[in-house]
This record gives C-alpha cells, sequence and structure tokens, in this order.
C-alpha cells in the first residue's frame, strides 16, 4: 500500500512539475519581455512566493494522492462505478465520460470555492491560496491542508457518480491540471479569435482568475464561467480588461 501511495505521489508532482515548470520556464525565466503586452499584472512574484507556492503544492499533493489510494486500493472501491475493461460502456462512453467529469467538476469547483469564500472559512480553508496576489503557475495547487481536501474530493464524487474508467481519469486529471495552471500563469494566452467567438463568451480565462486572485470578491469559476454569469459574481470590469489584453 505504501509502494502504490508513493508511486501515486510522485505521479501527481511530476505532472504539476513538468507542467508548472514548462509555462513558469517560458514565461518567467527565458522570454518574460517577449509576452510583456500579455501580462496581466506589473511585476512578478518574490522568490519566497515561488518557494511558498511549491510548499503548500507540494503538501497538497498528499491528499491527492491518499484519495486515489483509497477509492483504487482498498476494499472501497467494490463500491464505487470505475470499470477497467473499455469494452463495457465502449469508446464513445469513454469520450463521453471525460466530458461528464469537467462538467460535474466545473459545478463543485465553483460552489465549493465560493463556499470557502464564506466569511467563517476563508482564512481556516482558503487565506493560504489567496496569498498569490499576483499569482505563477507554482501556485495552481498552493492550498491549505483543509482545503486540499475539498478540492481532491473532486474525486470521490466522480467516481461514486458515473461509471469511469482509470484512463478517463487520467485524461481528466491532465488537462484539469493544464487549465489550473493556465489560470494561474499571470498571462492572457488564449487568441482573441477564441475569446471573442461563441464559446468564448463562456471560456473561463486566465484574465477572470487573475482578477479573482487580485480583488478575492468574484470571479469564482473554473473551465467556463457560466456559472458566475448565471450566479451574477463576474466583476463588472472583467469584459473591460479582458479587451485591453487581447486588442
Amino acid at each position: 500500500m505504501l509502494t502504490h501511495f508513493a508511486y501515486s505521489y510522485l505521479i501527481i508532482a511530476l505532472r504539476y512539475f513538468v507542467i508548472a515548470g514548462a509555462f513558469f520556464l517560458i514565461f518567467y525565466i527565458i522570454k518574460p519581455k517577449r509576452f510583456n503586452k500579455l501580462r496581466l499584472q506589473q511585476g512578478f512574484p518574490k522568490t519566497k512566493d515561488y518557494y511558498r507556492e511549491i510548499s503548500y503544492s507540494m503538501i497538497s499533493f498528499f491528499f491527492f494522492a491518499l484519495y486515489a489510494i483509497i477509492l483504487f486500493r482498498t476494499p472501497i472501491r467494490a463500491f464505487t462505478r470505475l470499470y477497467t475493461n473499455p469494452a463495457e460502456y465502449g469508446w464513445g462512453y469513454f469520450a463521453f465520460s471525460v466530458l461528464l467529469t469537467f462538467i460535474i467538476h466545473d459545478a463543485y469547483f465553483y460552489w465549493t470555492h465560493r463556499l470557502m469564500h464564506h466569511p467563517k472559512l476563508f482564512k481556516l480553508f482558503h487565506l493560504v491560496h489567496h496569498k498569490s496576489t499576483n499569482p505563477s503557475p507554482w501556485a495552481a495547487f498552493s492550498f491549505h491542508p483543509l482545503e486540499s481536501m475539498v478540492e481532491a474530493g473532486i474525486l470521490p464524487v466522480l467516481v461514486f457518480t458515473i461509471p469511469l474508467h482509470p484512463y478517463a481519469i487520467l485524461v481528466f486529471f491532465l488537462i484539469s491540471t493544464v487549465i489550473n495552471v493556465y489560470g494561474h500563469l499571470g498571462y492572457e494566452i488564449y487568441p482573441a479569435w477564441l475569446i471573442r467567438s461563441r464559446l468564448g463568451k463562456y471560456l473561463n480565462t486566465s484574465v477572470s482568475h487573475n482578477m479573482h486572485h487580485k480583488y478575492f470578491n468574484s470571479n469564482y469559476s473554473f473551465y467556463t464561467r457560466i456559472w458566475d454569469i448565471v450566479m451574477d459574481t463576474m466583476d463588472p470590469n472583467y469584459e473591460e480588461k479582458l479587451n485591453e489584453v487581447v486588442k
């Protein structure tokens, strides 16, 4: 069991360092001046901020790995809806199930995120993450241990809700990590044609999440802005800020 936990932890950490590290290397080390027009806030975090973000992320991965081991490697698995034979549901459902994971996570993230902004919960759960008022890619998983348990909680929600193949979960977490890092990148890299398309009206952007880190009280969404739009929690200056960056 301990060996499986170690493998899970290493895979999660490796995914983080490869994806966040690649973005950090390009936008913060190699070509920061080239992408200066896409920068969302003036200045960069201090070195100590990067260390803080990475340190808390490494703690967060403990809970992500723990949840995975409990659900995949203990008798609890028999009560989940996990399956191992793709032919059981077909490849069409496999692709559809990945889409479902994002739809479910989009709602889960919005409401848990907004709940953690409640005054009675914010300092206990979410303050650590908001110490990154000018976030870097390393901030994507920089959570207090209590928040880590909430964020990792999407895994049991998924495996107890819909039939899922383990590879579908891998695809989900890989794409989710990329989008999470993008949201904390500090640059807006979506092209103007995408942002101004019909789909782009509903996509969440790095601009949106960066404003959330800067102002704290709006823009709670993850993949799309649908829940923010429906619940009227978008920052009223979002469109203006977005247009400044992508013009």
